[in-house]
């Protein structure tokens, strides 16, 4: 191989590295078929050929980890509640609420896929530490400790993640502590409302500084789409994933 033909395939793989991945925000929901956090949701966010798909997860009264963004559902609120008070509600295109080693069992059959798993906020440190080791340790049993990255709100239960899952890439979503922090704690980098970034934009630089990881959420206007590409972020979430995928490849 020549020594210029090297140099460009150099620089290809170099911008190819450094460009923007899209992360479907509850899996690919906004089309045909699909819901928020449902399984069709992370198979279509697999056949999108995206990243990653962003899921979401509680810990029921009675230690059953359930896939579900909001807090309760049909007026039930799932940390309260034992599963049994949920498993027979449908999600809006017909399926019922997964639980995460129903959610993780397909998730491994889709193998293109990163699995952005949110850890929701819980009501006491002590729930939250419960379902930080319990979410680490049935990741590990299904085999997919090296395609799981973890994200959570609230602080505490992002450092028992890192705590119980110290090779995982851990972010913080909060938007309220600087990158030199983040790193102080161990996570692999910030993942902010894309506002937080626009008040903030030398945060991403400071942030690769740092060896540090940068994912926006939820952006779903393509010229906000085009505004953190060219700040270089390295994830974008959004409900829009096929639209930001043509976005990211202009």
């Amino acid at each position: 191989m020549s020594v210029a033909l090297f140099l460009l395939l150099s620089i290809l793989s170099v911008g190819a590295q450094e460009k923007t991945q899209v992360i479907a925000h509850r899996g690919y929901w906004k089309t045909e078929g699909s819901a928020q956090n449902s399984l069709a949701s992370l198979q279509k966010a697999a056949e999108a050929r995206v990243f990653g798909s962003e899921f979401d997860v509680h810990l029921t009264a009675d230690n059953k980890l359930v896939v579900f963004h909001d807090d309760e559902v049909e007026s039930i609120k799932i940390q309260e509640n034992k599963y049994k008070a949920i498993k027979s509600v449908r999600l809006t295109n017909g399926e019922k609420i997964p639980t995460l080693k129903q959610y993780l069992k397909k998730g491994k059959k889709l193998k293109n896929v990163e699995l952005i798993f949110e850890l929701k906020s819980h009501a006491t440190p002590e729930r939250e530490d419960e379902a930080a080791r319990r979410s680490v340790k049935l990741v590990e049993r299904m085999g997919l400790a090296d395609r799981t990255t973890y994200i959570a709100f609230s602080r505490y239960a992002a450092e028992a993640l890192h705590r119980y899952a110290p090779e995982a890439e851990v972010y913080y979503l909060n938007g309220d502590i600087a990158p030199k922090e983040l790193k102080e704690m161990g996570m692999a980098g910030l993942d902010y409302h894309y506002k937080v970034i626009q008040q903030h934009p030398e945060w991403v630089k400071e942030a690769h500084e740092l060896g540090l990881k940068v994912n926006v959420w939820t952006v779903n206007d393509p010229a906000i789409m085009e505004e953190m590409k060219t700040l270089g972020v390295d994830y974008l979430t959004t409900d829009h994933p096929t639209e930001a995928l043509e976005v990211m490849a202009e």
